[in-house]
């Protein structure tokens, strides 16, 4: 049994492996849209966030209320990536994903190969909005969260009544409650602005220019705090970038991940 015992393996196994950290309310299927690109030179590891998808409650090293840190996920995935034997790896995340990232290339900067941040933030905004709605979920659950995030998801209605949007609003629907809880702590908690300068991995930052949980000026702290990241804005996008213009978010990242195999 690994830390995170729902994850899912794609290409070449003796490719550079690559790990997707997804973002909160969403299951691994948030990175679908950028499997077959990656999958052709990497061996990608995707993963499910505790009480998202098949990830249960229970890999938590603590779970009281108040007491997750993005800390404990980042470990999560470290520990995933040693079942497997890698030293190194490229990381991706989205959202909370990417501040799991932004997290180990602070920490753990021997670790990552590579950084991608894709809709996140450096502190994503007042950690009491983030404790208030980590104590409406674990009343009602995340049902009361399904009106308003079409909207801060996807800039097209249509997006989200189309079959991917309404698989990853059905993932929110059921994602369990202690778990999302439990991560809305770890985002409350976070906050990497003061140590950007020391993150040495190659960074990509990518911004939905239409998001409005993280609008481009989060990435725009990060890419003017990291030495030398690269900053993608794309059009016609709000917070799940990756799955409503996948295209310019695959490109981003495969111009990236070149970079960091040539390792300049």
């Amino acid at each position: 049994m690994t830390s995170l015992p729902h994850h899912v393996l794609d290409g070449p196994e003796d490719a550079p492996p690559i790990v997707l950290g997804p973002s909160l309310g969403t299951s691994l299927a948030v990175w679908e849209p950028q499997l077959a690109e990656l999958a052709r030179t990497h061996r990608v590891l995707r993963f499910d966030l505790p009480g998202h998808g098949g990830t249960p409650v229970s890999v938590l090293p603590d779970p009281t209320p108040g007491r997750t840190t993005v800390a404990h996920l980042a470990r999560l995935v470290l520990d995933v990536a040693e079942h497997h034997g890698w030293g190194t790896f490229h990381y991706a995340g989205i959202s909370l994903g990417g501040a799991i990232g932004a997290y180990l290339a602070v920490h753990h900067t021997d670790r990552l190969a590579s950084l991608a941040m894709i809709c996140s933030s450096a502190r994503f905004g007042d950690p009491a909005g983030w404790r208030e709605r980590a104590a409406s979920v674990r009343e009602h659950g995340t049902a009361a969260m399904l009106q308003p995030t079409p909207g801060r998801w996807f800039a097209d209605p249509s997006t989200a009544a189309g079959p991917r949007g309404t698989a990853l609003l059905g993932d929110l629907a059921a994602a369990d409650r202690a778990g999302y809880a439990a991560c809305c702590d770890a985002l409350a908690g976070y906050d990497v602005r003061s140590e950007l300068w020391s993150v040495s991995a190659r960074t990509l930052v990518v911004a939905g220019r239409q998001d409005p949980a993280t609008p481009p000026a989060h990435a725009r702290e990060i890419a003017d705090g990291v030495p030398g990241a690269a900053l993608v804005e794309v059009a016609g996008a709000a917070h799940l970038a990756g799955v409503e213009r996948p295209d310019a978010v695959n490109a981003a990242l495969r111009v990236h991940l070149d970079a960091a195999t040539r390792g300049h």
